[in-house]
């Protein structure tokens, strides 16, 4: 491995972000993000986008991390972006301004797509506008049974249309479920989202860090080139046609069968044990 990216994996073991608590738990294969302003209920202001973009984006160059629990401190998720902190002044901003700050929050879902580690959104309480996306972009998403989760933009005068909303949540929840909860903003309760396929799950909230480490102990303990590609063809594969995808699929197979965890399964299976992936 190079001295660079030597230095890349060690800066987020020593990683210290301002914006939200930072750990590495599993010997440093999972990376626990939590939003930590839980007197606000956990809004996100610009440098808190900014930061959060950044983290997800270095976690590309770090293999040895597996696997990505995304929660909120103080009972709640995310209230979205701070009503004083972004909402007021956007209203006094320019619309090259604007651009620059929609650009930015949508940077944070792409690194979020883009990062090669799956990300369980842990989620309790309130998920409200931007941090209703953080769950939606998130791979595996877990609620607790008092977790109410709105797309609020049209209650404050916006579009649904906002960090990949129109893209993101129809084709996970369906286009009339997505146009109604757009159109309306309103609120989607847990039993709701789990009916629908939002949540993958849902908890007692004293359960929801337990299944979160759980989870993400099962993926890390996994083949972690091959989850990273399974998340990477689930990505690609959105536009393409069949025909496309099967032979995208045919060529990220054929690198994940060249991998050392491959090699390790067939000989688990054939010494009737069970595998220990290492990720190579």
């Amino acid at each position: 491995m190079s001295d660079r990216l030597k230095g890349l994996r060690q800066s987020l073991r020593d990683y210290a972000p301002q914006y939200f608590l930072w750990s590495l738990e599993g010997d440093g294969k999972i990376a626990r993000i939590s939003l930590n302003r839980p007197e606000r209920k956990n809004p996100l202001t610009f440098e808190s986008y900014i930061e959060l973009r950044d983290c997800f984006r270095a976690l590309a160059s770090d293999r040895d991390i597996r696997a990505v629990i995304l929660t909120g401190e103080g009972g709640n998720f995310s209230s979205g972006g701070d009503v004083f902190e972004i909402i007021g002044p956007l209203t006094a901003m320019s619309v090259p301004d604007l651009i620059a700050f929609t650009r930015l929050t949508g940077d944070l879902v792409k690194a979020m797509r883009a990062c090669p580690q799956p990300i369980i959104a842990a989620v309790d309480g309130v998920a409200a506008g931007a941090g209703a996306i953080l769950a939606m972009a998130s791979d595996l998403r877990i609620a607790t049974d008092r977790t109410k989760t709105s797309f609020l933009f049209s209650r404050v005068g916006l579009a649904g249309c906002d960090m990949g909303a129109c893209v993101l949540l129809p084709r996970i929840i369906g286009q009339g479920r997505a146009s109604e909860l757009l159109y309306f903003g309103r609120s989607m309760s847990a039993d709701e989202g789990r009916h629908w396929g939002f949540w993958n799950a849902v908890v007692l909230p004293e359960l929801l860090e337990h299944e979160a480490y759980e989870w993400a102990n099962r993926i890390a303990s996994g083949p972690g080139f091959a989850h990273s590609m399974t998340k990477t063809m689930l990505q690609q594969e959105w536009n393409v046609s069949i025909e496309q995808a099967i032979e995208m699929e045919a060529q990220a197979q054929a690198l994940c069968m060249s991998t050392e965890d491959f090699r390790r399964a067939f000989e688990a299976f054939a010494a009737k044990r069970s595998p220990v992936f290492e990720g190579d």
